[in-house]
C-alpha cells in the first residue's frame, strides 16, 4: 500500500533525514508524515509593522527588507544576525542553528515575509530562526493561512523547520491523491455529513478559510475516537461471543450463612444493586469483565467478599490482588474477621513473606486447601498455580498494568470472572473512553451512619491554630494524620520536608502525653507494620506519614487529616487521602495546609475539596484541571495518545463515536457488510494490538 512506503522513500527525504524524522517525531511512513498536523495556523495577511508588532503574540507576520547580515562569535557560541527593517522600525534576526545553510540561502538587501515568535534579548527585540519567503513570491506560491507544524532544533539544522514539513507535505498530498483510503463507513459519513478523509487530511493541512478548518477536524477527531471505541467494543464483543465463562448458578451455604449471620448492618442500595448485576454475569455463561467503582469506604470489599463466596459456593477458588503489602495485609485481617467461623481458609502472598511461608502456601494452594488467596504482586508469579481459580478480585486496579491484571487469567483453564475496583472515580468521559469493553458498576451512596467530613483550608500563619485543634481532638480519645508529600528535602521545591515535620509534631506533642508514628515508603516493610500496628491499636496519637497510607489504611478512630502543602497535590489524591478518616461514626475533619499565596490553579484545587466531597465531580474538576494524559498514569501506558482530539472539550464527539460503534456492532456483530469493509481491514490489521487477555 503506497501510505506505507517508508518516510526515506520521499522525494527530498533520504536516509538521513529520513532517520531524524523517525527518531525525532515519530514519522515512519508516508502516512505518518499525513497524519502529522498542525498546531496552529498564521493568517498571513494579518501583517503586522515593526513598530506594532505585539510582542506578547505567540506568533507575527512582518514584511521587511533583509540587510546586515553577519556572524557573531561569543566565546565558544557562534550565531547569524540580520536586521529586518520597514517604514516603522527594525528588529534583529537571529539563528543558533544551520547558519551556513541560512546564511547562503538568503538574499541581501531583498523584502521578505518574515513569520516568528518575538522575543526580547537584553535591551532590544529579536525574531529567533524565523520562516521566510520571498516577498515578489506573495501572489504566486503563498496561501493565506499557514501551517504551523512543531519541529526540532535537529530537524531545523537539516531545513525540516515549519516550511520544510510544509514542503514535503505538500508534496506527498500531491503524488498520493487518490490513493487515501476512507476509514469509516459510507454510512458513518452520512449520518453525520463528515468529508471524506482525504479532503479533511488535505484541508488540515492547507485550509482556506478557517470554518474548513474546524469541519475537517471534526471528521479527524471522530475518527480518533471511532477507533479507539472500535478496539474496546470490539474486544468486549468478542468476550461476550465467545469467551466461555464458568456457571455460578448455586447461591449456597457460605453465602447464605454469612449473609444472614455474620453481617451486622443492612446493605446499602447501591450494594444490593451491584451484587445483583455482578450475581447476573457469573451465571450467564460468559466470562465476566467488570469494574466497580465507589468512593472511599462505600464498600467495595463487602460486595467483593460476597462474590467471592459465590464462587467458593460453585466449587471454586477465589483471589484478591492489591497494589502494596499495606492494603493486602489490611485486606487479609478485615476479610479473616469476616469470615471467622464459616470454615473459609484465607491466605496471605506477598513478597516479604519468608520463602519457607511461600512455599507452603503455593503448595496448598494448588492442593485446593486455600479457598481465599489475597496478595501482592506475588500472585501473578509463575509458580502461583491455583487448583480451581474461578473469581479475580483487582483492588485499585489503576496502580496495575494490563499486562501485570492478564496474567491472572492464566491461572485458570477456564477465563475466571474478573472484578476491578476502583476508589478513584472515574469522569464519565474518561470511562466512556477508556472502559468501553468493560461493565461498569457504581456505588454510589455511603453506609449508613457516616458523617460528611468536613474539609477547612488553613494556610501556614494558622498553624498553631490547627495545633490547638489537634491537641483538643487527641483530648477526646481521637486519632490524627499528618501527611507530607516528600520524604528528604527538595531544593527545587519548597516543600515541608518529612523529617522536619516530625521533628516539629514532637516537639509540639512531647513525651509522655503524646505517642507520636512515622511511616514512608523506604521504611522496612516489619518497621512500616510495626508503626501501623501501633496507630492501629491507639498506642500513638498521631501519625506522621508520606502518601504510603493514600491507599489501605482503615483506623476508624482517626478523626483528624491533615494535609501539608496541600496546593501540590492533585485532586483525587486529595480525596484519597481524605478518605483515610470519616470511617467511625464520629465528626471527622480533613485541614489542607497550603502556603498562604496559591496559584490559580492550586486556588481552584482547595476550593474545590472544600466545596464537596463527592468524587466524581471532583474526579470531573480534576479531569479539567490536570487534562487526561496526567490521570491515572495515562499518558505513560500510551491510551490515551490522541492527535487530535481533547477528551474533555469533545465530549460530545467520544458520545457520538461510542453510540454510533455500540449501533453498528448490534446492527451487524460480525462487520460483515460492504459498507463495514474498512473496519474489517482496520480490526485484521490492529488485531496484534489487542490482547485477548486485556482486563480494563
Amino acid at each position: 500500500m503506497l501510505l506505507d512506503t517508508p518516510i526515506e522513500y520521499l522525494k527530498g527525504v533520504g536516509p538521513v533525514r529520513g532517520q531524524l524524522l523517525q527518531r525525532e517525531l515519530g514519522i515512519f511512513t508516508f502516512a505518518d508524515l499525513l497524519e502529522y498536523f498542525p498546531f496552529r495556523y498564521v493568517d498571513r495577511s494579518q501583517v503586522s509593522s515593526i513598530r506594532d508588532m505585539d510582542i506578547d503574540d505567540p506568533y507575527v507576520v512582518l514584511r521587511g527588507t533583509v540587510s546586515n547580515l553577519r556572524t557573531v562569535s561569543s566565546g565558544k557560541a557562534t550565531r547569524l544576525t540580520a536586521l529586518l527593517s520597514d517604514a516603522t522600525g527594525s528588529l534583529e534576526l537571529v539563528w543558533f542553528q544551520g547558519l551556513k545553510w541560512v546564511k547562503d540561502s538568503l538574499k541581501p538587501n531583498t523584502e521578505y515575509i518574515v513569520m516568528g515568535k518575538p522575543n526580547i534579548y537584553g535591551d532590544h527585540i529579536s525574531l529567533p530562526h524565523p520562516d521566510m519567503e520571498l516577498a515578489d513570491q506573495e501572489g504566486t506560491t503563498t496561501r493565506k493561512y499557514i501551517p504551523v507544524y512543531s519541529s526540532t532544533e535537529k530537524l531545523k539544522a537539516k531545513g525540516l523547520h515549519t516550511k520544510g514539513i510544509a514542503k514535503l507535505t505538500e508534496q506527498l498530498l500531491r503524488q498520493v491523491h487518490g490513493n487515501i483510503p476512507e476509514t469509516l463507513p459510507a454510512s458513518v459519513l452520512q449520518r453525520y455529513n463528515l468529508p471524506s478523509r482525504a479532503s479533511a487530511i488535505e484541508v488540515i493541512h492547507f485550509p482556506l478559510n478557517p470554518q474548513d478548518i474546524t469541519i475537517a477536524m471534526q471528521r479527524m477527531k471522530f475518527e480518533e475516537l471511532f477507533f479507539l471505541q472500535l478496539d474496546y467494543q470490539w474486544a468486549r464483543h468478542l468476550r461476550q461471543s465467545s469467551a466461555d465463562g464458568r456457571v455460578f448458578a448455586v447461591i449456597g451455604n457460605l453465602f447464605n450463612r454469612f449473609y444472614h449471620e455474620k453481617l451486622a448492618f443492612e446493605l446499602t442500595g447501591a450494594q444490593k444493586r451491584v451484587v445483583k448485576e455482578i450475581r447476573a454475569d457469573m451465571r450467564s455463561g460468559h466470562q465476566m469483565n467488570r469494574l466497580l467503582q465507589g468512593d472511599v469506604g462505600s464498600g467495595k470489599t463487602l460486595v467483593a467478599l460476597l462474590c467471592m463466596l459465590i464462587a467458593l459456593d460453585n466449587g471454586c477458588q477465589a483471589c484478591m490482588m492489591a497494589p502494596t503489602e499495606i492494603l493486602a495485609n489490611q485486606h487479609h485481617a478485615n476479610i479473616s474477621r469476616m469470615v471467622d467461623g464459616l470454615g473459609i481458609s484465607v491466605e496471605l502472598l506477598t513478597g516479604s513473606l519468608k520463602a519457607s511461608a511461600k512455599r507452603k502456601v503455593k503448595q496448598r494452594l494448588a492442593a485446593g486447601e486455600i479457598n481465599i488467596l489475597i496478595g501482592t504482586h506475588a500472585l501473578i508469579e509463575k509458580d502461583v498455580q491455583f487448583s480451581n481459580l474461578g473469581f479475580v478480585v483487582i483492588d485499585e486496579q489503576h496502580r496495575f498494568g494490563v499486562e501485570q491484571r492478564s496474567k491472572l487469567w492464566t491461572k485458570s483453564q477456564v477465563p475466571p470472572h474478573v472484578l476491578v475496583m476502583t476508589a478513584t472515580p472515574i469522569p464519565r468521559t474518561l470511562a466512556m473512553t477508556l472502559y468501553g469493553d468493560l461493565d461498569c458498576s457504581i456505588i454510589d451512596e455511603l453506609p449508613p451512619g457516616r458523617k460528611p467530613i468536613k474539609t477547612i483550608h488553613a494556610t501556614d500563619h494558622q498553624r498553631l491554630k490547627v495545633f490547638a485543634f489537634m491537641r483538643q481532638q487527641i483530648a477526646m480519645g481521637r486519632q490524627v494524620y499528618v501527611v507530607y508529600p516528600l520524604i528528604e528535602e527538595s531544593e527545587s521545591l519548597d516543600l515541608k520536608d518529612l523529617m522536619d515535620g516530625y521533628d516539629s509534631i514532637v516537639r509540639e506533642f512531647p513525651m509522655p502525653d503524646y505517642q507520636v508514628s512515622i511511616v514512608h515508603g523506604r521504611m522496612e516493610a516489619t518497621a512500616k507494620d510495626y508503626e501501623m500496628d501501633r496507630f492501629k491499636r491507639g498506642e500513638t496519637q498521631i501519625m506522621v506519614s508520606t502518601t504510603v497510607i493514600e491507599v489501605g489504611v482503615d483506623v476508624p478512630n482517626a478523626s483528624v487529616m491533615v494535609i501539608e502543602n496541600a496546593e501540590r497535590f492533585g485532586l483525587s489524591q486529595l480525596h484519597q487521602l481524605r478518605g483515610r478518616v470519616g470511617r467511625g461514626a464520629d465528626q471527622s475533619f480533613c485541614i489542607l495546609m497550603t502556603a498562604d499565596k496559591l496559584s490559580n490553579s492550586g486556588r481552584e484545587r482547595i476550593k474545590t475539596m472544600v466545596d464537596t466531597t463527592d468524587g466524581f465531580r471532583i474526579a470531573e474538576a480534576d479531569l479539567k484541571l490536570r487534562g487526561p494524559g496526567d490521570l491515572q498514569g495515562l499518558q505513560q501506558s500510551g491510551i490515551l495518545q490522541l492527535k487530535l482530539a481533547d477528551i474533555v472539550n469533545d465530549e460530545p464527539i467520544v458520545r457520538a463515536a461510542r453510540e454510533t460503534v455500540q449501533d453498528i456492532l448490534l446492527a451487524d456483530p460480525s462487520l460483515a457488510s460492504n459498507d463495514n469493509a474498512p473496519l474489517r481491514f482496520y480490526l485484521s490489521k490492529n488485531q496484534k494490538k489487542l490482547p485477548w487477555s486485556k482486563i480494563s
